[in-house]
């Protein structure tokens, strides 16, 4: 968690994110990346390279690309003086954090892709809102194709945090053998807050709790956890039931490790993790199994 990165589309969700992020830097010593993604005229209009239409029957003079230029050019220097205040905000809310800013010409998604690849991004901080249909078609979507993608954790904040200290961490599993490939991934973040708590938390649908209790306890120690509780909730789905035992523990962080690949573990399924992302309260990160 020292290279991080955070999307930013200057709204109160990416704000959340981006003090998150901060807290999240002072706390391991690490640098923040700030990156506003430019949607290039052409590819958030489709045609707006011809846009005013035609001027007395004829073109307007540099239709071609005049006007796109000059309107690239101001939104590009309104974006760089915004990321600047953000960076001088940085030093009030996390001095001595180190913050950079970036900007990438491209579709947003693609754009934080390769932001990523090019600053070698080891964490991803990004807000989230999807609390109704057509918020989530326009907001949400970005946060879970990067949740399906990145090479690297994701970690989404949909609220302000006024502390991130992280206290007590859920991760939520059926911990089969499939889950024993997240061990080293929860005990990355278990290192970076050693004095959390980690709820090992099975969602129930009227299986076995002695068994799953004796599972729980069998990962723990595969993991070498020494600060753990098991916990079971029965839920009408896996995402509903990771929500409810997040508030009912008051939970600082929810910890879910997904695999893109069908046919295993519902707990592993990225779909899972991309509805508990955008929708549970605390900040949820993400990780692919190795």
């Amino acid at each position: 968690m020292q290279n991080i990165l955070v999307p930013t589309d200057f709204s109160a969700e990416s704000h959340y994110a981006f003090e998150v992020a901060l807290m999240l830097a002072k706390h391991t010593g690490g640098t923040v990346t700030l990156l506003h993604v430019l949607e290039a005229p052409e590819a958030a209009t489709g045609n707006f390279s011809t846009y005013g239409g035609p001027v007395n029957g004829g073109e307007l003079p540099n239709s071609a690309g005049g006007i796109d230029q000059i309107f690239m050019i101001k939104l590009m220097e309104v974006t760089k003086s915004r990321l600047q205040a953000l960076k001088h905000e940085a030093q009030t809310l996390a001095a001595g954090v180190p913050v950079k800013d970036t900007v990438e010409v491209n579709r947003i998604g693609n754009g934080i892709m390769t932001a990523i690849e090019r600053h070698g991004t080891d964490l991803v901080v990004m807000g989230a809102q999807g609390h109704g249909a057509m918020e989530n078609f326009f907001v949400s979507s970005n946060t879970e194709r990067i949740i399906r993608l990145a090479p690297c954790p994701v970690l989404t904040v949909k609220h302000q945090q006024a502390q991130f200290e992280v206290r007590t961490i859920v991760f939520p599993s059926d911990f089969t053998d499939e889950a024993v490939g997240a061990i080293a991934g929860l005990q990355q973040v278990h290192a970076a807050f050693p004095a959390a708590t980690v709820h090992l938390l099975h969602v129930a649908s009227g299986t076995d709790s002695l068994t799953t209790q004796q599972h729980q306890q069998a990962f723990a120690q595969q993991a070498q956890l020494t600060n753990f509780q098991t916990g079971v909730i029965t839920a009408d789905s896996t995402s509903a039931g990771i929500e409810q035992y997040a508030k009912q523990v008051n939970a600082d962080l929810v910890v879910l490790p997904t695999h893109a690949r069908s046919g295993l573990s519902r707990f592993l399924q990225t779909s899972i993790a991309e509805t508990v992302a955008t929708h549970a309260f605390p900040p949820v990160l993400t990780y692919h199994l190795a």
